[in-house]
């Protein structure tokens, strides 16, 4: 069974199809350096599935079979220790490559990955992905400043995060999803307390008590899961030096 069968949970709509590859969201990932006829091949084979919120895309300890990018909606990247306590290690973004961080380090998934919205991912064959990696100097190498730009990008993020107190790092995780994820200042918090605390690496009652700090200072308004930041450079600031 193949990794992507396997790991769902939920619904799931697995499709292949043909598409334009002058306008192919592949050329804009990492495929510049790719022939065009094979380009259109790998176009039209890859595999487009769709996930409901809370569906399990990949999971840790799975086979690692297929090269898999997210196309759209947002999903968590997590390990999970012998406990049963998760970590989340990042949070994937539309056109991010959620199987990057395994796939050529081991045979097999060494996390999670979980749709906190509607998401849709496209798969190509791994082997596939290889022998172009053999074949294609330039294209390996795009492939490796990918995959550096990834690992870089967590230990920042990890880096930057665990140095700031616990107002500064929950005042990190609203900035992101306003700045990164939606673009807006009133958006619905995509996780939930517990998963604010597994990024963060605190515990959901100081990241409840915290927010209701905030909506206490009127920093934020909170209506269940939807935000809206109303003091963002006082939030900024509580971020960048709390």
């Amino acid at each position: 069974m193949s990794q992507i069968q396997s790991s769902n949970q939920g619904s799931i709509e697995k499709k292949q199809f043909g598409c334009d590859c002058e306008r192919c969201d592949l050329r804009d990932l990492f495929f510049d350096h790719v022939d065009d006829t094979i380009l259109a091949e790998i176009c039209s084979s890859k595999e487009e599935n769709n996930y409901e919120k809370g569906d399990l895309i990949i999971r840790e300890g799975e086979d690692l079979i297929n090269f898999i990018y997210l196309r759209s909606g947002l999903v968590k990247l997590y390990r999970t220790d012998k406990e049963g306590k998760s970590q989340i290690i990042k949070i994937g973004k539309p056109l991010d490559f959620v199987s990057l961080l395994s796939v050529f380090s081991d045979t097999m998934h060494k996390y999670s990955v979980t749709a906190l919205e509607h998401s849709v991912t496209c798969s190509i064959k791994l082997s596939r992905i290889i022998e172009l990696a053999k074949e294609n100097g330039e294209f390996a190498l795009n492939l490796m400043q990918k995959m550096s730009r990834v690992y870089d990008q967590i230990i920042i993020d990890f880096l930057e995060i665990r140095k700031k107190h616990l107002r500064g790092r929950t005042a990190h995780v609203l900035l992101f999803f306003a700045d990164s994820v939606y673009k807006s200042n009133h958006f619905e918090l995509p996780i939930s307390r517990k998963e604010i605390a597994e990024f963060i690496g605190m515990t959901p009652e100081n990241v409840i008590r915290t927010l209701s700090e905030f909506r206490k200072d009127s920093l934020i308004s909170i209506n269940g899961k939807q935000i809206a930041i109303i003091e963002k450079k006082k939030l900024l600031m509580i971020s960048e030096h709390g």
